[in-house]
């Protein structure tokens, strides 16, 4: 068995687990951009052009690919690390899916105008709310992992709680995917307008499930 000593302070000015926080912070830039895109697309556009947003989603997903390569490239020998190496890389990975889902989400609803049914209005905007929470619930999930490997926190109660509020609010949203794609083939709309918002919704459930695999892969890393 190999041993994780916590004792980055020692031999390196920084941990890579500390550059996954810089990492996950873009996510929150992303999702405040797909907010404001979707609140565009429900008023009719009285808010920041459309073009000029999916610039700034595209220049946000490149700066944390960045910050993702930098990371990778950078690691210390296999001894040194935290947690186990794969599990790291995984972990990079998963998050980084986040970003790439939401991009995608972005290009989804910026490929042609679709005029938004009012009926499903609220519940587009309910499941973005659900979708902003969880990852949102990531951020907590990560820094408690961060601290419990580092050695500066021995809460793992409370590290483990934040892993289950991540899936619970996850499994909220796949339940109002769902609901969103009964009531879209319900509809009386053209095939086209369909199929487009039935693949934001889906960019948008994506984001959730990579949020969710996150917090199974930091849960991994405190596994005994």
């Amino acid at each position: 068995m190999i041993l994780k000593i916590p004792f980055f302070g020692l031999l390196a000015k920084r941990s890579p687990m500390d550059g996954l926080v810089e990492h996950y912070d873009k996510i929150a830039e992303c999702v405040a951009t797909i907010d404001e895109s979707l609140e565009c697309y429900v008023s009719g556009g009285v808010c920041r052009e459309f073009e000029e947003l999916t610039r700034t989603i595209d220049a946000i997903e490149n700066h944390a690919d960045s910050i993702k390569r930098n990371l990778r490239n950078h690691l210390p020998k296999g001894l040194f690390m935290a947690v186990e190496k794969p599990l790291f890389l995984n972990y990079t990975k998963f998050q980084d899916n986040i970003l790439d889902s939401a991009q995608d989400a972005l290009h989804w609803l910026a490929m042609r105008k679709v005029i938004i049914p009012e009926s499903i209005q609220k519940d587009l905007i309910y499941l973005l709310d659900g979708v902003s929470r969880t990852t949102v619930l990531l951020g907590p999930a990560l820094k408690a992992t961060i601290a419990l490997v580092h050695g500066e926190s021995l809460d793992r109660e409370g590290t483990k709680a934040c892993y289950r509020k991540v899936r619970a609010e996850r499994d909220s949203v796949r339940k109002l995917k769902n609901a969103l794609h009964q009531k879209l083939y319900a509809m009386d709309l053209d095939f086209k307008d369909i199929y487009q918002l039935m693949h934001f919704i889906d960019c948008l459930d994506d984001m959730c499930h990579n949020t969710e695999n996150c917090a199974d892969h930091l849960r991994a890393m405190i596994a005994r």
